[in-house]
C-alpha cells in the first residue's frame, strides 16, 4: 500500500477493508498502516493476494458479512450477543446447530423480505 495519506485518490484502510468485505484487524499490518489508492483497490479485487483469499475464505469476517452468511440482520447479531467477528468455521457451526435465536432471526428476516420474486 502507499505511504500517502488518504485523499481524493486514496482511501483509509478501514474504507478499503469495508469495500473488500474483510475485517480490518485481520489484514496485514502493511494494509492497515497505509492509504489505499483506487487502483490498488481494483488490483486487490481483480487479483486478490493469498492473505485476502484466505481471509475471505476463513475469516474472521466483519459484522455485515457474518449477518449475510447467517441470513440475519446486523441488529439480530447485536441483540443476541453475537456482535463480533466470526470465522467461517464458527458461522458453519451456528448454521448446522441453529440456536433458537438464529432460527427466529432467519425467519423474521425472510418474512420482512417477503416472498421471492419469480425469476429472481
Amino acid at each position: 500500500m502507499t505511504d500517502q495519506h488518504p485523499s481524493g485518490t486514496a482511501m483509509k484502510p478501514a474504507t478499503a477493508a469495508k469495500k473488500l468485505g474483510v475485517y480490518l484487524p485481520a489484514t496485514p499490518e502493511t494494509f492497515q498502516s497505509g492509504a489505499v489508492t483506487h487502483a490498488e483497490l481494483r488490483e486487490l479485487q481483480d487479483n486478490p493476494p493469498e492473505w485476502l483469499t484466505a481471509l475471505r475464505r476463513e475469516g474472521p469476517h466483519p459484522r455485515p458479512e457474518v449477518a449475510r452468511k447467517l441470513g440475519i440482520s446486523i441488529t439480530a447479531l447485536k441483540n443476541n450477543g453475537m456482535d463480533r467477528p466470526l470465522t467461517t468455521a464458527e458461522i458453519k457451526e451456528l448454521l448446522e446447530n441453529q440456536p433458537d435465536w438464529l432460527r427466529k432471526a432467519r425467519a423474521l428476516l425472510a418474512e420482512e423480505r417477503g416472498p421471492a420474486e419469480p425469476g429472481a
